[in-house]
């Protein structure tokens, strides 16, 4: 048997669904909300897929666990969220230099 999860309400919070990962694993009741540009991940990402031999029933695919770090720091060896944004595109130089100007060469001939 694998990952299924049974549909039992929705509301205004989102959808309520029974799951079961496996045979072995005991069952845990979930909310399921949309994924929203911009905003945060918080818990699992999961998809769902109706089953055809029990429609009430449907395979449940991770497609992120919600423990992972996600790529920020990654390159400076950080945590996500250990300082402030280390922002070094060609645009935000760009805007950077279009509200505070560029850096006068304050350097002594």
């Amino acid at each position: 048997m694998q990952d299924i999860a049974l549909v039992v309400g929705r509301d205004e919070e989102g959808v309520h669904i029974l799951r079961r990962r496996s045979e072995e694993a005991p069952v845990e009741m979930g909310l399921l909300k949309p994924l929203r540009e911009g905003k945060p991940i918080s818990g699992e990402v999961i998809t769902l897929k109706q089953r055809e031999d029990v429609p009430l029933f449907y395979d449940v695919r991770s497609e992120y666990n919600g423990s992972e770090p996600q790529d920020q720091g990654k390159d400076q060896g950080k945590e996500p969220g250990d300082g402030p944004a280390h922002v070094t595109s060609d645009a935000y130089r760009k805007g950077w230099d279009a509200v505070w100007g560029r850096r006068r060469d304050r350097s002594i001939n």
